[in-house]
C-alpha cells in the first residue's frame, strides 16, 4: 500500500523528475516535445507571417494561444493514457514526461561545453558552443565577454529551464509545464523586439514576461540563499537584487542575473548585438572581481544549489496543497 500511494504522489513525481534530468538529461536519441514545438513554430511563421504589423500581430497571438492550448491538452491526454497502464509502468512513462519539461542536465552541459574549450584556448570553439544558448551574437566577443556571456545564460535559463517548470509542475502537473514550455519556447524563438519579430512575437513575449513573473522572482531569492550556503557573497547578491533587477529589457530576466552577479561580485550586461542590431543594455553588478573561468565551475553549483532549494521549497509547496 505504501509503494502504490509513493507511485501516485506528485511529490514522488517531482523529486524523479528533477533526478532523472540531472542523470540523463534529453536523449538525442528519443523525441522531445520541444523540438516538436521548434518545427511547429517554424512552419508557422513561415505561413503566417506577411510583414504587416496588424496581421502579424494577430497572427502570432493566434499561434501562441494554440501552441499553449495544443501543448497543455496533448499533454494531459498523454497523462490520461498513462493512468491505464499498470502502476510502475504508469508512473515510469509519466516521470519521462515530466522530466522533458526540465533542463538542468543540458543547461549544466552546456556551459561545460563553454569552458572545455576555453581551458585550451580555443576561443573560436567556445563562442560556437555558446550561440547554442545565446540569442546575441557571438563571433566578435573576446574571452572575458564569452565567460560573461556564459554565466548571464546560465542566471536566466535557471529560472527559465528549471525553478520555472518546477513551480508549474507543483501547481498545475505535467499539463501545466507543457504550456510553460511552450510559452518559453515561443519567446526564445519569435519574442525578439526587432523589425522581423516586432509584431509577430509580441504576445507571445509579454505572454512569457507573465508566467515568469513569479519564477524569476524566486529564482533570485533562491539563488541569494544559494550564495550564503555556499560561503559567497550572498548580502552582495541581495544589494544588486535589489538595486539592478531593472537593468535588463526583460522585467523578469534582471533578477536571477541580479543575483548571480551579486554572488560573484561581478558586472554583466552591457550593449549587445542581436541579428545584426546593437542593443544597448544597462551594466548589471559591480566589477569587484575580475571574471575568471573558475565561475563557470562555481555557477554550475550554484544552480545545482539554487535546484535543490527550489526543489524543497516546491515540495513543501505540495504539502501545504495536500
Amino acid at each position: 500500500m505504501a509503494w502504490r500511494e509513493l507511485l501516485d504522489s506528485s511529490a514522488a513525481l517531482l523529486v524523479s523528475a528533477v533526478l532523472l534530468d540531472l542523470a540523463v538529461g534529453d536523449p538525442r536519441s528519443l523525441p522531445h516535445p520541444v523540438v516538436l514545438m521548434g518545427k511547429l513554430i517554424a512552419w508557422a511563421e513561415r505561413a503566417l507571417r506577411s510583414g504587416e504589423p496588424r496581421r502579424d500581430f494577430i497572427a502570432g497571438m493566434v499561434l501562441t494561444l494554440t501552441l499553449v492550448g495544443l501543448s497543455g491538452a496533448a499533454a494531459w491526454v498523454l497523462v490520461s493514457l498513462f493512468s491505464l497502464l499498470p502502476l510502475w509502468l504508469s508512473f515510469l512513462a509519466t516521470l519521462g514526461l515530466a522530466s522533458t519539461t526540465l533542463a538542468a542536465r543540458g543547461l549544466l552541459s552546456a556551459l561545460c561545453r563553454i569552458e572545455t574549450p576555453l581551458r585550451e584556448g580555443n576561443l573560436f570553439e567556445a563562442q560556437k558552443q555558446l550561440s547554442h544558448i545565446v540569442g546575441r551574437e557571438t563571433h566578435s566577443l573576446d574571452r572575458d565577454k564569452v565567460l560573461r556571456a556564459g554565466l548571464e545564460s546560465l542566471a536566466e535559463n535557471t529560472s527559465d529551464g528549471i525553478v520555472a517548470p518546477l513551480f508549474y509542475l507543483s501547481l498545475g502537473g505535467i499539463p501545466a509545464a507543457m504550456a510553460y514550455k511552450a510559452i518559453n519556447t515561443l519567446d526564445s524563438m519569435i519574442g525578439y523586439r526587432n523589425e522581423r519579430y516586432l509584431y509577430f512575437g509580441r504576445f507571445a513575449a509579454r505572454l512569457d514576461d507573465v508566467v515568469n513573473f513569479i519564477p524569476a522572482r524566486l529564482t533570485a531569492l533562491f539563488m541569494v540563499l544559494a550564495a550564503y550556503l555556499m560561503r559567497l557573497d550572498g548580502a552582495q547578491a541581495l544589494r544588486v537584487v535589489r538595486r539592478d533587477h531593472g537593468n535588463h529589457p526583460s522585467p523578469n530576466a534582471g533578477y536571477p542575473e541580479a543575483a548571480l552577479a551579486g554572488a560573484f561580485g561581478i558586472r554583466l550586461g552591457g550593449p549587445s548585438s542581436y541579428l545584426g542590431q546593437l542593443v544597448s543594455k544597462p551594466y548589471i553588478g559591480e566589477e569587484k572581481t575580475p571574471v575568471d573561468i573558475r565561475m563557470l565551475k562555481e555557477a554550475r553549483w550554484l544552480c545545482l544549489v539554487t535546484t535543490l532549494l527550489s526543489l524543497m521549497t516546491f515540495l513543501l509547496l505540495l504539502r501545504t496543497i495536500a
